[in-house]
This record gives structure tokens, sequence and C-alpha cells, in this order.
């Protein structure tokens, strides 16, 4: 029996039992996924490289079709859809930003992917301003986005996605060669975007960027998913950690190695270990 091509849903996404074999080599990249995830949800997903976590992104935005099993992405299934139809569903930023810039100038860069999609000229007028003053970008509009540094440029390439407006976007490794101040910006768009009611899904290997923001954790080993919970329950999961290859934040290491001695919440941020700290100090000094 086919999959309907649309169902009614109020999830942003669900994959049922998807598999996927890259066809060169016979590869196995996933093994039976079964995923929600809700409108307006901040969700990180963390494993070792080969695990299935850029596998499963590319089957959400199209790029891949499911060997087997059904992808919908607001209620459409995926696999009947291109991949444009889908770009104004879902936005994807690559892992590298060269990847995907291409326009002459910053500011072409911006207004491209939602002149795209037929959004009117005003509109993208006030889209690309918007973005220009939140990413910090006034100085290179008229730069070419190659001609900038790194950091800045791997800015350029989200406020390309986040300028079309998706209900849907997809952050592959954002953090990766960001200084301090541009990781300040990532942080802050991903609040912003989820308070706006944007699903935000984040392929990180930054723990601690994923425990300061994002509301659940999928952890992926092998090809499959073998966790779903919220940050501090995954990163307080030694065993978990230790079979999957991952580490959780220095801040919870530390955490975890007091918690286990007097019980409590474990701490996933500065504040909350500096906040854990001066409470204990002040019931009477630490246990």
């Amino acid at each position: 029996m086919s999959a309907p091509d649309s169902i009614e849903t109020d999830l942003a996404i669900r994959v049922e039992n998807a598999h996927f074999e890259y066809p060169a080599g016979n590869v196995v990249a996933l093994s039976g996924v079964n995923l929600e995830v809700k409108r307006g949800e901040l969700l990180g997903i963390i494993g070792q490289n080969g695990s299935g976590k850029t596998t499963l992104t590319k089957l959400l935005n199209r790029l891949l079709k499911p060997t087997s099993g059904n992808v919908y992405v607001n209620g459409l299934l995926t696999t009947n859809r291109t991949v444009q139809e889908m770009s104004s569903h879902i936005g994807y930023v690559f892992q590298n930003p060269n990847h995907q810039l291409f326009a002459r100038t910053v500011k072409d860069e911006l207004e491209f992917g939602p002149r795209n999609i037929g959004v009117d000229e005003s509109e993208i007028d006030a889209r690309v301003a918007d973005a220009i003053e939140f990413f910090g970008l006034e100085p290179y509009v008229e730069e070419h986005p190659y001609r900038v540094s790194f950091p800045v440029r791997k800015l350029v390439g989200i406020a390309s996605v986040v300028t079309m407006k998706p209900s849907i976007i997809i952050l592959d490794e954002p953090s990766t060669g960001q200084d301090h101040q541009t990781t300040r910006v990532i942080n802050s768009l991903m609040r912003r975007l989820a308070h706006d009611g944007t699903t935000v899904i984040c392929v990180s290997h930054d723990m601690p960027l994923l425990a300061d923001v994002v509301e659940r954790v999928i952890v992926m080993r092998q090809t499959e998913v073998v966790a779903d919970a919220s940050p501090r329950e995954v990163f307080a999961n030694r065993e978990l950690m230790l079979t999957t290859n991952l580490q959780a934040p220095q801040i919870t290491e530390i955490s975890l190695a007091t918690v286990t001695k007097r019980g409590g919440p474990i701490a996933l941020t500065p504040q909350e270990l500096a906040d854990d700290i001066v409470s204990r100090v002040t019931k009477g000094g630490t246990k």
C-alpha cells in the first residue's frame, strides 16, 4: 500500500521507518529511522561521522529520497515533490558556505532566495534590511561573498536562507570555523527563530552550543537513532556518551563530578554551574 501524498498533521516533520542506502558501494546510511518534530521546536542532532545525521537531514529537504519508508514535511510526502517545491518549506544551511554561495555581492545573495520563490520586491527589501542588521553585515553588502572572512561568509550563508523565511531551517554545523562573536550571533538567531515559530534543526558536534540552546537532542549511532531526550538527560548519560564516542560539554563533566556525590540536576552552561556553586556555598559549603 502506497503512502498518502499528504497527511493532516500538526507536526513539522514526520519520518516513518526511513531507510537509505547509497547505490555506490551499497553503503547503508539509515536503518529504520522514526522521528517526529513539532512546529517551533529547537532540535539538536548529534553523532559521530558516519552515524547518519547528514543523510537524515537531506531526506527532509528532498536532496535525497528514502530507499524505503516515508518522510513528511508540513504534511507533504517529500518523495512526490521537487527540491525547489520543498525549498519554500524547509531551508538548509550547508556546513561549508562555499557550497551554497554564488552571487556577485552579499546583498545579491540575500535577495536571491526570496526572489526565487516569488516574494514581493518591497518585502524582499524589508527582509534583507532586517538580515543585514541582525547579522551585522552592513560593512560587507557590496563585497563579493568569497572576499569576506570565513566566519562572515558563514553568516551570509545562514542569512541567505533566513531571508526566505521557511517554516523549518536545518543548520549543518553552524559554529564550525566561527569566532566567539559570530557564534553568539548564531545562538541568538536560533532562539529568535524558535520564538517566532520556526522549527530549527541543528546538526552539530558543538555540544556547548546545543546544551545552551536546544530543547531536545537526537543521538545517532551506526545509522540508527539510539536516544531522544532533553540535553540534560542526554549529556548526563555517561554510558550513552561512551558508546557513541561523544563527549558532554566540559561544564557538564565538571558538574557530574560533584552531582554524583550529592544528587541533584546537572549543569549545562557556565551560568548554571556558577549558580549551583553559589547556592551550595550559601547553604553552608560544598558537599
